[in-house]
């Protein structure tokens, strides 16, 4: 059996852990420079508020004290995260960490008849110790499970869990589930499922096998067996990422050609940083730009080109070097940039970096990876004491001072109440 556990309303639960007084209140959370809502309370889907909806087009509802609106607050969640993680890890064998707000509980070993009571617990004990709501879905297999969270989020009746442990209890929410809301389907299949009449997650398990392969693909046979209790997603397996990419929409658009150095030098450096992180190095490092697509009064650029090193590199210096040297084949003067990034692809593993016998900078790259590693152990430190500085204390004089986050719009932020001394909640 699998448990799936899901945050409820995660990122305005958080939110909602350091303010109590939104409880019942609706609340939306928005996406970077405060563009379009990414989260929401029960009250605020109540209102028709839209998931993705822009900002703007329901700012009049917090201008009228009908709705609470926070700018997204990234290490505030992810801390709570962690602690959610953390209760969940101690009370079952193992833990498959699905998302920032969902992870599959492996119950092998469990004694089914204390399943219930030990899901009951941790839905009482996350709320209490995190202050995070939770529902959990009990099932055969990781789809069913999926399912079942949904009706523990759904109706108050289960109190935060719902047990799928017969088949008759599985047909039923199968009879009631939308074949868009079916974990491996979605909105992208879901529309061929509609013109071949299937509508419910029991009308596709009711076709045959056959017809599943011959108009999908094995995915989606996957989905169909798991769907009918039979085990096809085993443990997901940590594969190392094709390609990382950081990028950011500015505030304002920009213009100068400096300012857009520093931007390019700190997105750059944080792709090197999570090659590092990731025991990682890339031999492709692609710099682009966008100007604002829709301001139809402004001209339109939309450039991008890649770099190849020779060596395969995650030193901040390397990867830093080749953005720039990009970036400066890419910029013409005259346009207004809203948009730039950088990805670093052709990825493999850092132990697995092969130099050329032509390379004559062996010692100066040796040299690269000795500092990227203090400026690690530096910034990792700083970030852990809750410094203003965070992960920037150490950086390239080519990016900017601070944090990586600023120039992104957010008006709305909440303090960082778990992660740094200087906003810690107060008693008066």
């Amino acid at each position: 059996m699998f448990a799936l556990v899901d945050c409820n309303n995660f990122f305005v639960s958080c939110e909602r852990v350091f303010r109590p007084d939104l409880e019942g209140k609706a609340v939306v959370v928005l996406s970077n420079n405060d563009g379009c809502v990414v989260s929401r309370s029960n009250e605020s889907k109540a209102m028709g508020i839209k998931m993705g909806v822009p900002f703007y087009q329901v700012k009049h509802f917090v201008d009228e004290g009908k709705l609470h609106a926070f700018s997204s607050n990234y290490a505030l969640y992810g801390d709570l995260s962690s602690r959610v993680m953390s209760l969940l890890a101690d009370a079952v064998p193992k833990i498959e960490i699905y998302s920032i707000d969902e992870a599959f509980l492996h119950l092998d070993g469990i004694d089914p008849e204390t399943v219930p009571q030990l899901c009951a617990d941790l839905v009482a004990k996350i709320r209490k110790w995190v202050g995070v709501p939770v529902s959990i879905g009990v099932a055969p297999t990781k789809t069913l499970a999926k399912i079942a969270s949904h009706f523990a989020k759904k109706y108050k009746g289960y109190k935060g869990v719902c047990m799928m442990d017969t088949d008759a209890k599985r047909l039923k929410a199968l009879e009631l589930t939308p074949i868009d809301e079916v974990w491996g389907i979605g909105r992208r299949l879901a529309p061929k499922m509609l013109e071949k009449n299937v509508r419910t997650a029991l009308d596709f398990v009711q076709r045959p096998c056959e017809w599943v392969a011959s108009n999908f693909n094995i995915n989606t046979v996957r989905t169909w067996e798991e769907l009918r209790g039979r085990v096809c997603h085993e443990e997901e397996r940590e594969e190392r990422r094709k390609s990382i990419c950081t990028s950011r929409s500015f505030a304002d658009m920009i213009e100068d050609e400096r300012e857009l150095v520093l931007r390019v030098s700190d997105f750059a450096a944080m792709c090197a940083q999570k090659l590092r992180e990731e025991g990682s190095a890339a031999y492709d490092v692609t710099t682009f730009m966008y100007t604002n697509r829709f301001r139809d009064d402004l001209a339109q650029y939309f450039p991008s080109v890649t770099i190849r090193l020779d060596v395969a590199a995650n030193s901040a210096q390397e990867i830093v070097g080749a953005a720039l040297k990009a970036f400066r084949t890419i910029f013409r003067q005259g346009y207004k940039y809203k948009k730039a990034g950088v990805i670093v692809s052709n990825i493999i593993a850092s132990d697995a970096i092969q130099a050329s016998i032509f390379d004559f900078d062996d010692e100066l790259r040796q040299k690269h990876d000795r500092l990227s590693k203090v400026m690690d152990a530096v910034n990792s430190a700083a970030e852990a004491s809750g410094s203003a500085s965070g992960r920037s204390m150490l950086r390239l004089a080519t990016q900017r001072p601070g944090h990586y986050a600023d120039g992104i719009r957010s008006d709305f932020r909440s303090r960082l109440y778990s992660t740094s001394l200087d906003d810690i909640i107060e008693i008066h």
